[in-house]
């Protein structure tokens, strides 16, 4: 059955692997025979700065870029990240979220300070929120570069396309020799329990 349309904001920080998760997506909703579009933005990416993706999916896409307070999803790899993109969620999404801290450069330079309470800011203003600090969990913590894939397990539990569908996508976006360490991550992601 098709979806009418799903729409996901994946952010993080440059090298986290948020266009790769973009091309997984993509991949699924294509072998779902959905039409998909997608659209990055990368800020300072090089620098460990905001780097976000859009995808959308369904029977008929006419615009990359989600509008504000309609994204079914939020998957971001970093808290700040996720909270700096949480006004994008709609009141019925999820937001899925890496623990993690990764300071900006600003925090970084001693600029700025970086914010107090923000997992608990992100908990009170969405309706549903599943965070975990994935760099603590196997086999992540081995393999810190298949956080991404960890993180799209997670989210691919709560979607409507068999498990099946993903692992295809998983074998067609990643590279063979890096594809056993990912189906792993994978898993661990989607049979993973609060």
């Amino acid at each position: 059955m098709k979806q009418k349309k799903v729409d996901i904001i994946i952010a993080g920080v440059g090298g986290q692997g948020t266009i790769l998760a973009g091309r997984i997506l993509s991949t699924v909703a294509l072998l779902e025979g959905l039409e998909v579009k997608m659209a990055e933005t990368h800020g300072m990416a090089q620098r460990g700065g905001s780097v976000i993706t859009h995808v959308r999916m369904g029977e008929k896409v006419f615009s990359p870029l989600i509008p504000r307070g309609d994204a079914d999803f939020i998957m971001a790899f970093e808290r700040l990240e996720a909270l700096r993109w949480l006004p994008f969620l709609s009141p019925q999404g999820a937001a899925v979220v890496n623990s993690q801290v990764q300071e900006p450069l600003p925090v970084l330079t001693g600029k700025q300070e970086y914010p107090e309470g923000v997992l608990e800011e992100i908990k009170e203003k969405a309706s549903q929120s599943l965070v975990v600090d994935v760099l603590e969990q196997e086999p992540v913590r081995g393999n810190p570069r298949t956080l991404n894939v960890f993180l799209i397990g997670m989210m691919a539990r709560q979607m409507p396309f068999a498990r099946e569908t993903w692992e295809k996508s998983l074998a067609e976006v990643i590279p063979t020799r890096l594809l056993e360490v990912n189906r792993e991550a994978f898993a661990a992601g989607y049979s993973y329990t609060a």
